[in-house]
């Protein structure tokens, strides 16, 4: 399959929305991303729709409108945040990239605003996982330090997000002046992060792989 039928059979619009860091109730709505949305209007399914705005789609849309996309960079990009393979997919670092062009303060400030908000919609995710996976089953059992992580980290990493989803340009500029090395830092941890992650699944692979069978 191409990316474009692989990303839709495999992911749906929800799925998306909450690993990019959106707060999804359980009836399935949510503030819109596309306007300022102060009550939750948007509904969000294997597609999404706005009752507010209008905006309308599948989760390639949903992606692509997210981060300024063309469909096909959105196809690729949630493929490569879930782990997709498709029949044209290169492993990274094995297609040599073009020169870049100088990018205009207008492309630099969306590209920065774009990094400053995937890398901690990525982290938001981890937290939520910690804060279950991690939590302590009786009072006296110790705080495992992910858990702790995600109680200290979980807030203020929401309140970015939605100064970044909802904040006016000059918020917007200013906090990602305040926090580009933070975001710079916590990208490389997620880098290990899903380097671990990857390497313990592929032994968990390996063990079964290598079971006999009974």
């Amino acid at each position: 399959m191409n990316v474009f039928e692989t990303v839709k059979q495999s992911v749906i619009t929800r799925q998306a929305a909450e690993h990019y860091g959106i707060r999804v109730g359980r009836n399935g709505m949510a503030c819109c991303p596309f306007h300022h949305d102060k009550t939750p209007s948007m509904k969000l399914d294997r597609r999404y729709h706005c009752f507010g705005c209008g905006a309308d789609g599948d989760v390639i849309d949903f992606a692509a409108a997210l981060y300024g996309l063309g469909k096909k960079e959105a196809a690729a990009q949630v493929a490569r945040d879930f782990g997709l393979a498709y029949e044209d997919w290169k492993p990274p670092g094995k297609a040599r990239k073009p020169k870049p062009r100088q990018k205009s303060p207008e492309e630099q400030f969306r590209e920065a605003k774009r990094r400053c908000f995937r890398v901690p919609a990525d982290y938001l995710h981890f937290l939520r996982v910690w804060k279950t996976d991690y939590a302590p089953h009786s009072p006296e059992e110790a705080f495992h330090p992910q858990f702790v992580e995600a109680l200290q980290k979980q807030a203020q990493v929401e309140y970015l997000l939605d100064v970044l989803l909802f904040g006016d340009t000059e918020e917007q500029a200013s906090l990602i002046m305040e926090y580009g090395k933070d975001v710079i830092q916590l990208e490389q941890r997620m880098a290990e992060l899903a380097a671990t992650d990857a390497a313990r699944a592929s032994k968990h692979h390996e063990r079964h792989a290598a079971a006999p069978e009974r």
